[in-house]
């Protein structure tokens, strides 16, 4: 097993990685009018689970909890999947779909499949229909990205044998929904090649045990705060996105979880801030401990959304952070969460995927150490600290000494939009800077197992990597993976190279 180093504010070394999940806020408005709906739902049977306090969620969704002015409440519903009804032209032999008919939900705005074993992959298709909440209006079906393994810790690592996690696909962003139809199909393979074979059916793909359907909801956005003053004499800044206008503030309530996520980041910003200002390109330097005569190859530091300004709940999370050595390269990702989200929706779009990544497949945190939208802000990811080499979950094989990025949005198909990768250049100038590392030069990193470099394998790589490039997948995209090239070339011209 890889060394883990793991630190936390007011709590010892020995409980890291051994914390139990804190029970999440939970808040979602009754159901509409049935009227528009499904006229078989009524019959449907109901899965409930009961808190300590008696009370019950109905659909298999968390127990309700008060919620907090500090956090923003969310909440996940977990609906079993189950074979759909046979249709009476079915081919003898075909795959059993599994799935669920048209049904009512609480509000929701993420959805994605777990199952149980996290090794077993599923081999077919996932696909969902939503229903706009409030409305008739059902979505055209929208294909889930199934192979999403490659997006964890490490196998043999303390976060990975240390905690029941799960299989999952890619979540998919849909909106503020209210109803919602799925269905996979496992995979047929092809009839062998072998004398007459070709009058045996084939044997369909076994989908994986224990598949469920996880509704996310991501709570309010956090309410904007009152400037209050900063290090280095530079002025708070509120979080403000980029198409979104100011709002008036509201007073300050930390909590002992939310202190603790920010008083890592105390070095470039004060408690509790809900962004991390840029700085000039002098600025930054200063603000770097370098040997004399040392030259300063580092990117100006960009305006950075910390997880308190994007309303991250920290009771979702491990207590305790985790890090590695260095930040010796970057992995550039897309979310595979779909393009149909604007920039003031960012946030929810996070705190959906952070509760999937938490909730519903089993992991500590938050996988990636950052993210990007389409407008080019830049939001922290895991807790840990903007500045430290904290360990993440983003790239399989390769998370150690190593950082992930993702970019909101699916860009197999669709061009990244140019802020984007601005943003990236701008990202990784700075934070491989913090390291010494050479955006366009090479690295040698350790493979921790992938499906492409088997575990102990030295492989060189681009400091600023695709995801692909360590893992057989098509993430981040083919549209962005050429994009790197930009990336690479912005970044170092930022560094002064």
């Amino acid at each position: 097993m890889r060394a883990l180093m793991v630190t936390s504010v007011g709590v010892t070394c020995a409980a890291a990685l051994t914390l139990p999940l804190a029970a999440p806020a939970s808040s979602a408005p009754a159901l509409s009018s049935a009227s528009a709906r499904p006229p078989s739902l009524t019959t449907e049977p109901r899965t409930d689970t009961t808190d300590t306090s008696g009370t019950t969620a109905p659909d298999g969704a968390e127990p309700r909890a008060a919620k907090s002015a500090a956090e923003p409440a969310g909440s996940t519903q977990s609906l079993p999947l189950a074979p759909l009804a046979v249709p009476s032209n079915r081919v003898a032999g075909a795959p059993t779909v599994q799935g669920l008919p048209q049904r009512d939900a609480r509000p929701f705005s993420l959805v994605g499949v777990v199952w149980d074993d996290a090794e077993a992959e599923l081999h077919g298709t996932v696909q969902v229909r939503t229903r706009a909440t409030g409305t008739t209006r059902w979505s055209d079906w929208q294909d889930v990205e199934t192979h999403n393994a490659d997006h964890a810790a490490d196998l043999g690592s303390a976060e990975r044998e240390g905690r029941t996690v799960r299989g999952a696909t890619a979540p998919l962003w849909v909106g503020d929904s209210d109803g919602v139809e799925v269905r996979v199909r496992p995979e047929s393979p092809a009839t062998p090649e072998s004398p007459g074979s070709q009058d045996r059916a084939a044997t369909p793909v076994p989908l994986p045990e224990g598949m469920r359907l996880e509704l996310v909801d991501p709570g309010e956005d956090p309410a904007p705060e009152p400037a209050r003053g900063a290090p280095a004499n530079r002025a708070a800044v509120p979080a403000v996105f980029a198409d979104t206008p100011p709002t008036a503030a509201l007073p300050e309530v930390l909590t002992a979880e939310i202190a603790a996520a920010s008083a890592v980041n105390a070095e470039v910003a004060e408690l509790g801030a809900t962004v991390i200002p840029a700085l000039t390109q002098a600025e930054t330097v200063e603000s770097v401990n370098l040997a004399p005569g040392a030259k300063p190859y580092i990117g100006p530091r960009p305006k950075i959304v910390t997880r308190k300004g994007w309303g991250a709940d920290e009771k979702l999370r491990e207590r305790n952070f985790g890090y590695t050595k260095s930040v010796k390269a970057a992995f550039v990702h897309h979310s595979a969460t779909g393009n149909n989200y604007t920039c003031k929706q960012a946030p929810s779009v996070l705190r959906s995927i952070y509760r999937y990544h938490v909730k519903s497949s089993g992991w500590r945190d938050f996988g990636y150490n950052f993210a990007v939208d389409k407008c080019g802000n830049i939001y922290e990811g895991r807790a840990g600290g903007v500045t430290k080499a904290v360990l993440g979950a983003h790239t399989l094989g390769f998370n150690t000494n190593t950082m992930g990025i993702a970019v909101l949005g699916s860009y197999g198909s669709t061009n990244p939009p140019a802020a984007a990768v601005t943003a990236v250049s701008k990202l990784t100038a700075w934070k491989l800077g913090l390291f010494g590392a050479n955006p366009k030069g090479k690295v040698t990193l350790v493979s921790g197992g992938s499906n492409k470099y088997r575990k102990g394998v030295k492989v060189k790589m681009n400091v600023i990597s695709g995801h692909r490039d360590g893992f057989a997948t098509e993430c981040p995209g083919a549209r962005l993976y050429k994009k790197l090239g930009t990336a690479r070339t912005s970044s170092a011209k930022l560094q002064g190279r």
